[in-house]
């Protein structure tokens, strides 16, 4: 495995098996909300898809690498480029807790983000893990089922079994 797309809905543990593969493997892993909402020094912007896909090409040619995010347009490439695919999908259930649990650390200054941890994003973040299931589910399944032979499916990140995550141990 050297370049690596997870992908998954909010709150579905992308950032979490990011950070922990990038350790074990020594690759660098990209937030890709990171790569569409741009931190300057001085201000916040959104980049346009085009400029998101720019990005992505860049860091694909310097080498190995792990992106987590949602599914977006301008992500469509990484199906493409990635050797392996990970499709994290824990019930809806569980999303709505991490999403009410993130909300609260954020608020309290135990957890980091990049945007602001009001009402209304909460808010936003059950609308759009609830439309996955109404109305986008569909679409990710037919992208996966193209590239199944490297897509692994998990519930959780901490299901990943060792093996995929060393390459020389698959048999």
């Amino acid at each position: 495995m050297k370049k690596i797309y997870i992908v998954g809905i909010v709150a579905s543990g992308k950032t979490t098996l990011a950070k922990r593969l990038s350790e074990e493997l020594k690759i660098p892993w990209f937030e890709l909300d990171c790569i569409v909402h741009y931190q300057s020094v001085t201000e916040r912007f959104k980049r346009t898809p085009e400029q998101q896909v720019e990005v992505i090409q860049e860091i694909d040619q310097r080498g190995a690498w792990i992106f987590e995010g949602t599914d977006r347009k301008s992500y469509q490439c990484l199906y493409e480029m990635a050797d392996t695919i990970i499709f994290l999908d824990p019930p809806l259930w569980k999303r709505r807790i991490r999403i009410l649990i993130r909300f609260l650390k954020q608020n309290l200054g135990i957890e980091e983000c990049h945007y602001k941890p009001d009402l209304k994003m909460l808010k936003m973040m059950y609308v759009w893990t609830r439309d996955f299931e109404d109305n986008r589910r569909d679409q990710l399944e037919a992208k996966l089922h193209i590239h199944a032979h490297k897509v692994i499916r998990l519930c959780d990140g901490s299901d990943l079994d060792p093996k995929y995550i060393h390459p020389q141990d698959r048999g």
